[in-house]
């Protein structure tokens, strides 16, 4: 029977590792400018434009919060976009210059106001949600099934490793030229500008996109925004999400402070230090998504959010200044942390087909959208209430400045209580998880049989390819 066949076949298919690696290409510098956003610029606002502490991280929470509801605006546009070009490959295309402009206006050309910082971070908020929301969710379209989205994720966040280690090597970079240390955030914003078309481009050219057929007599309502949240796996989903942004998110936020000031590193040496815990996410997202594999997603995220847990308590205890123990503290943070998303983005993808079985659309989009959501509500907490914690106990920020030991207790009670406590309950959440392999696959087999009936979406093949023409998948049944 052709509906049979139709799902013997998709159960079948795997994604080729090129295809897969060419799509992942737009983690490059998102990755990048990730890093350089949680880590360096606020810092360069503070200590290189003159911008207060307060000020900075008042700018940051407030653009986050204003930022919030855009996500599910351009997620639900994004899954009712319908064109013979592609639903997902388009808003790409879109949202690669929006983030250039606000690129160049940060890294590169800042204004010294507050209000220049709030109305550019603005637009890179907008430039990055496109990007981000959009290749999420064509990366769900893309892998259809339960472990080849574990698989899929995993190899974006490890390409997505070598945008950011790139980005680290900026700082070396400048200081090997004899430049000033301020020159490294700008020297970032160049890196990222000119990686951000070239990796779009090759995305848009190479990675083919099947828009999924909608059942008809379905219409969105607003109501049903909160229905997904509550639903009892993207609840625990959108939890999860948010303490594991807001735990290293707070860590990124301190961490060349911390580094520096208490743990008796040069910028430079932890620069290198972030580098090795980005570059662990490289073996550390493959290797977690092969034990999601084996043991479910939502059990490798319980095991990843232990072991990161466990190496920060330790890290007080470590001797100071001493590189090739901190390199190994650092990598095993950095391995585990690199589940985190990878795991529970490929579970949101688990929810959109839940969600489309239920109510015949595509809501990858906005199902994406709620776990951006909690990114964008974490970097907001985590860079305002740290950097007020650190003027509270008076902490100085600026060179050169003497802190004294009560500002630098401070300061390392906020770096380590914040990440310990909050991915702990990441992955906490997760405990009667019931969304695992065995229900997904029920629930796929199901909507490719569906599929076989209502078929008659186009295959955006590859640009560089086939005509972009609209054909089935599959034959149409015979009356």
């Amino acid at each position: 029977m052709a509906t049979t066949d139709a799902a013997a076949a998709a159960a079948s298919r795997q994604l080729k590792l090129s295809t897969i690696l060419a799509f992942a290409c737009t983690s490059l510098p998102l990755s990048a400018l990730t890093i350089a956003m949680a880590v360096y610029l606020p810092r360069h606002f503070a200590a290189e434009i003159g911008i207060s502490l307060a000020a900075v991280g008042s700018a940051f929470a407030l653009v986050r919060l204003i930022d919030i509801p855009l996500d599910p605006l351009l997620g639900l546009a994004m899954d009712r976009t319908r064109t013979r070009f592609g639903r997902y490959r388009l808003w790409t295309v879109i949202g690669a210059p929006v983030l250039m402009l606000a690129i160049y206006m940060l890294f590169i050309s800042p204004s010294g106001s507050v209000s220049g910082l709030i109305f550019w971070l603005l637009v890179l908020y907008l430039g990055t949600s496109i990007l981000h929301l959009s290749h999420a969710a064509w990366a769900a379209t893309l892998a259809p099934r339960y472990n080849d989205r574990s698989r899929v994720f995993a190899i974006m966040t490890a390409v997505g490793v070598m945008g950011s280690v790139l980005v680290l090597g900026m700082p070396f970079l400048v200081a090997a030229l004899g430049m000033e240390e301020g020159a490294g955030v700008p020297a970032m914003g160049w890196f990222v500008l000119m990686l951000t078309p070239l990796a779009v481009w090759l995305v848009v050219a190479v990675t083919p996109e099947k828009i999924a057929p909608d059942v008809p007599g379905q219409q969105f309502q607003l109501k049903e925004y909160w229905r997904l949240i509550v639903r009892p796996s993207m609840g625990r989903i959108v939890l999860a999400d948010l303490c594991l942004s807001l735990g290293p998110g707070w860590m990124s936020a301190l961490y060349l402070f911390f580094f520096t000031d208490s743990r008796g590193f040069t910028t430079s040496q932890a620069s290198g230090l972030l580098g090795v815990y980005i570059l662990a996410g490289f073996a550390g997202a493959p290797l977690l998504g092969r034990l999601a594999m084996r043991i479910s997603k939502h059990r490798a995220v319980m095991v990843a959010t232990t072991g990161y847990a466990v190496s920060l308590v330790v890290l007080p205890f470590l001797p100071k200044g001493d590189l090739l123990v901190g390199a190994f503290q650092m990598f095993t943070a950095g391995f585990l942390a690199a589940g985190f998303q990878v795991l529970t983005r490929a579970m949101t993808a688990d929810v959109a087909d839940e969600v489309r079985l239920e109510q015949g659309k595509e809501r990858s989009g906005l199902l994406y959208a709620i776990t951006t959501l909690t990114s964008k509500i974490s970097g907001a907490l985590a860079i305002f209430l740290t950097f007020t914690v650190l003027e509270r106990v008076g902490y100085e920020a600026t060179h050169g400045a003497v802190n004294t030991p009560e500002a630098i207790r401070g300061l390392e009670l906020a770096f380590l209580i914040g990440p310990i406590v909050f991915v702990a309950l990441g992955g906490l959440c997760f405990i009667g998880y019931k969304l695992g392999e065995d229900e997904h696959s029920r629930i796929r087999d199901a909507l490719d049989e569906r599929d076989a009936l209502y078929d008659q979406a186009p295959v955006i093949d590859t640009l560089a390819g086939e005509p972009s023409i609209p054909t089935p998948l599959v034959e149409p049944r015979q009356s």
